[in-house]
């Protein structure tokens, strides 16, 4: 999928979704979304973040192909922001809405209102609740599970671990549950320490920092995320410890730190530009026309170890 083109990407998953359920039957206002320029606005969670970064581009890329208006917004991490800057553009009149949530309960009522004013809604790369034409997203069981597992089998099922948790979403909750299921299948191995390092850099750095200093004989670290890893990577090897550091993201940095060698030994990547290209054709399937869409649509990830990740990149 990676391969294709953006513009095919999202033409093609229109026109599929389109044929594959069938038509509206009112052709001539079908026609008429199609013959005005579609405004369509982005919410992210944040936009401090490489992350993201490539997500928007991709978004920005993909809409300017299809002529499409957009405006795009950064939550920053606030819920309260992220609900005006929807408001903001329901007023503006956007057809579509991309939501990613800063946090997946409290984005219920922007999804909620923006339904309420016939705006097509899907969620990206993190779940949102209310009622939602679509939800895409890394597959984040699949990428805690296999970052777990990876884990375990380098420090031969024994040891003792830590979890770098983030904010409450649900991808976060999924990478957690399916890190915990991982290590569970290693009864010597036991987690002695959660904390919360709100997937930020400097705070990851601070609470690793305490962790190290709880447990003077920790093994291992799994983060939620690779921007908070970078933030334990610092603690670790300011530290002189052996630590070893597993995560999720795939970001330029994480890789490059793997490819180089040292502590931090993997990463599961994710794939933010196909997310989002595929969010869209599924939006626009559903404005021109098809009667149903997925609810979900899983997107694969990849494990990146010193062994693969040297030709890695989002």
């Amino acid at each position: 999928m990676k391969k294709l083109s953006k513009k095919l990407l999202v033409l093609l998953l229109a026109s599929i979704m389109i044929f594959a359920t069938g038509c509206s039957s009112k052709s001539n206002a079908d026609g008429d979304k199609k013959a005005k320029t579609i405004k369509i606005g982005m919410s992210f969670q944040e936009m401090n973040n490489p992350y993201f970064i490539s997500m928007k581009e991709a978004f920005e890329d993909a809409a300017k192909d299809i002529g499409a208006e957009v405006v795009i917004a950064d939550a920053q991490h606030d819920v309260s922001k992220q609900i005006n800057d929807i408001d903001d553009m329901i007023q503006k009149k956007i057809d579509i809405l991309l939501i990613n949530p800063t946090d997946s309960k409290g984005a219920e009522a922007a999804v909620e209102a923006a339904k309420k004013a016939g705006v097509i809604v899907v969620a990206v790369d993190a779940q949102a609740e209310g009622p939602l034409d679509s939800f895409v997203g890394s597959k984040n069981y699949d990428a805690g599970y296999l970052a777990g597992k990876k884990m375990a089998e380098d420090l031969g099922g024994k040891g003792k671990v830590a979890i770098l948790d983030g904010i409450p979403v649900v991808p976060i909750l999924e990478r957690v549950k399916g890190f915990k299921a991982a290590i569970a299948e290693n009864p010597g191995i036991e987690i002695v320490n959660t904390q919360n390092g709100k997937q930020d850099r400097a705070e990851a750095m601070k609470v690793t920092e305490n962790m190290l200093q709880a447990n003077p004989d920790l093994n291992a670290l799994f983060s939620v995320n690779d921007e908070g890893a970078l933030g334990s990577l610092g603690a670790i090897e300011a530290s002189g410890k052996d630590v070893s550091i597993y995560s999720v993201d795939g970001h330029p940095e994480a890789i490059e730190a793997i490819v180089k060698g040292g502590v931090f030994k993997a990463t599961t990547a994710q794939f933010p530009r196909d997310q989002v290209r595929i969010a869209l054709g599924m939006a626009l399937a559903k404005l021109w026309g098809a009667e149903v869409v997925p609810t979900e649509v899983p997107i694969d990830v990849k494990l990146q170890t010193k062994e693969n990740a040297k030709d890695f990149s989002w």
